[in-house]
Order: C-alpha cells, then sequence, then structure tokens
C-alpha cells in the first residue's frame, strides 16, 4: 500500500503544467482546430458564434439580476463588457465610449496562448458582447479589429450602438434583440 502512495506523491510532485483551467483551455483550442479544419473558418465561426449566443444571454441575466433592473443601460453596458472578461482573467479596457459605439482595447485573451492561430474563438467575444449589447440596447455590431488570435499583440474589439454609417461600413457580426424580450 505504502508503495502505491510513493508513486501517487511523486506522480503529484512532478512539474507538469496541467490543471482544469488548462485542460479546458486546450480543450476548447482543440476543438476549434478540428472545426477549422473539417468546416473551414467561417463555418467553425458559426458554431461557435451558437455557444457564444447562449453564453452570452446567461451572462447576461446575471449581470441584469446583480445590477437588479430588467435592462442594462449604455454605461452599465460598458461596464459589464470589462467586468466579465477581468473575470475570466481577460484585460478589456475602454478606449472611446459614446452613444453610438464602446471601443475596447485588451491585452490579455481569456483562453491565453491558447488562442493564438485560433481565430473562430474570437466568435465568443463576438457573440457575448453582440448579445448582451443588442439585448439591453436593441442593437448590436461587433467588429474584430484586431485579435491576438491572427497574431496582433492586443486586440480592438468596436461594439457598435446603433446601425450608423459608421457601423453598416463596419466589418463584423450584427446582433438584434430577441423577439420575446
Amino acid at each position: 500500500m505504502t508503495d502505491g502512495k510513493d508513486r501517487a506523491a511523486a506522480a503529484k510532485a512532478l512539474k507538469i503544467p496541467l490543471d482544469r483551467d488548462v485542460f479546458t483551455r486546450t480543450l476548447i483550442r482543440e476543438l476549434a482546430g478540428a472545426l477549422e479544419d473539417v468546416v473551414g473558418i467561417e463555418e467553425a465561426s458559426g458554431y461557435i458564434s451558437i455557444v457564444g449566443s447562449a453564453i452570452g444571454e446567461q451572462i447576461n441575466q446575471e449581470y441584469r439580476r446583480a445590477y437588479e433592473v430588467s435592462s442594462l443601460s449604455r454605461e452599465q453596458v460598458a461596464d459589464v463588457l470589462v467586468d466579465l472578461k477581468r473575470r475570466i482573467q481577460g484585460n478589456f479596457f475602454i478606449i472611446e465610449e459614446d452613444e453610438d459605439k464602446i471601443v475596447l482595447g485588451n491585452t490579455a485573451c481569456p483562453f491565453a496562448e491558447k488562442v493564438i492561430g485560433r481565430r473562430s474563438m474570437c466568435m465568443m467575444t463576438s457573440n457575448v458582447f453582440g448579445h448582451i449589447a443588442a439585448e439591453n440596447l436593441g442593437y448590436g455590431k461587433v467588429e474584430l479589429q484586431r485579435t491576438i488570435a491572427a497574431g496582433h499583440p492586443e486586440c480592438r474589439v468596436v461594439v457598435y450602438l446603433r446601425p450608423t454609417t459608421e457601423a453598416e461600413k463596419a466589418e463584423g457580426r450584427e446582433y438584434q434583440r430577441s423577439i420575446d424580450e
């Protein structure tokens, strides 16, 4: 019996960078990579968008409950986008904010190094941000101008809050408030 305990202790003492967080990020990276390889980056982004939308709805409801409101204000939406990423170890910050858009920067992806080369994983940010903006303000369009996944040193994400001329010209995904709101 002692031999088994000694072996378990020896294995536990090994310096291996593996914990639940690393395992989960690696799992998501490999799933995204498999999807990109099998169906292409656009289709993979679509599948990840489905998951992002569902997660966006859950997060939106949590923040509404916490703020004790039925709908978040523009200022609260901006604060929520930064706070939710902080909670999952991102480093998003507001660069610019007005009634038409919120421009965010980011120096640390929640997926860390696992996001590099997996642009489809950015659909999580697009869908969560777009969903929260649209469900609370009626409209959201998310433009991923720069991403760590694409090899940039930091991200630049623009969340358009109204369908302005600038928003129409931007490359990104549009989000609308769901009908059952």
